[in-house]
């Protein structure tokens, strides 16, 4: 099943993605479940699973997306987690590289993302994104994916120029992280570390690796994280970006007006963006 967060007319509401179409989960739940981070909260996936087949509410292009998760309480963000990516930066660390993103920072499929007019070495990096369904703290690895409930695309764009010896700064630009196109429930992604990962830039293949590569997997995430904070339904973990990012290319790639970043992830599917200049100057 597809979750999305959409808005119709100026009303934000949330759904199913069929290939038909959106069916308006917002509208049937009502304000019971009035938006997607309400629905996991209540565990009500199995409720709106029965609206799979219900005729859709609204075709893709009367719609805009929103981020799937449009206000988490928490993005935590995992650094240098692809053998190739460290490599890249020289690190040598053996904990999780962790610091976080804020939800005003994130934009949805298909919107601008906005390149900080202060920066020239705004960067692209394509991530797998996992959404916490069910809340937990000190969560054993063993059953950490019980508490996933599902997973999605995330364009986590860096301005390298800001990363002042941190990557907080660098990283909560308004609109430089983009999130979705939607949520695939992780029912229908078996084995989350045997995805092929991709971005591409103005349709040239920029990032090319398998999530099976990643150095700390997504149960030990969960459990290191959770040991430290609890995490709550429509929270996310972006899992970190392989290697191929601009700022380590010869010359440096970086991102600029007119480009078109895309992040394909098998099974879920791809989440293309168009960067625009922050109209707001420095």
């Amino acid at each position: 099943m597809k979750l999305v967060s959409i808005a119709v007319k100026g009303r934000r509401t949330y759904g199913i993605r069929t290939d038909r179409g959106v069916v308006d989960l917002g509208r049937r739940f009502g304000s019971r479940l009035p938006d997607l981070k309400a629905l996991l909260a209540a565990g009500a996936l199995a409720q709106a699973q029965e609206f799979l087949d219900a005729t859709p509410d609204y075709a893709e292009p009367e719609l805009s997306f929103l981020p799937p998760v449009d206000q988490p309480a928490k993005i935590f963000c995992v650094g240098m987690n692809y053998a190739e990516k460290r490599a890249e930066f020289g690190e040598t660390g053996s904990a999780p590289t962790l610091f976080i993103r804020f939800p005003d920072s994130q934009t949805g499929h298909g919107c601008p993302v906005l390149k900080p007019a202060a920066s020239d070495e705004f960067d692209y990096e394509g991530e797998l994104a996992v959404v916490i369904g069910t809340a937990g703290r000190r969560i054993p690895r063993d059953r950490a994916l019980d508490h996933v409930a599902g997973y999605s695309c995330y364009m986590d764009g860096s301005v390298r120029d800001w990363q002042h010896g941190w990557y907080t700064a660098g990283k909560n630009w308004q609109q430089t992280g983009a999130f979705g196109p939607w949520i695939v429930t992780a029912d229908e992604v078996p084995d989350p570390h045997a995805l092929a990962i991709r971005t591409y830039l103005n349709g040239r293949t920029v990032q090319d690796d398998n999530t099976g590569n990643m150095i700390h997997r997504i149960p030990a995430l969960i459990e290191y994280i959770s040991t430290f904070s609890a995490l709550s339904p429509g929270d996310v973990i972006i899992t970190g970006s392989p290697g191929g990012v601009g700022k380590k290319r010869t010359p440096p790639l970086f991102l600029k007006e007119g480009d078109v970043v895309e992040v394909e992830i098998e099974r879920i599917g791809r989440l293309s963006n168009r960067v625009v200049r922050d109209a707001i100057a420095a």
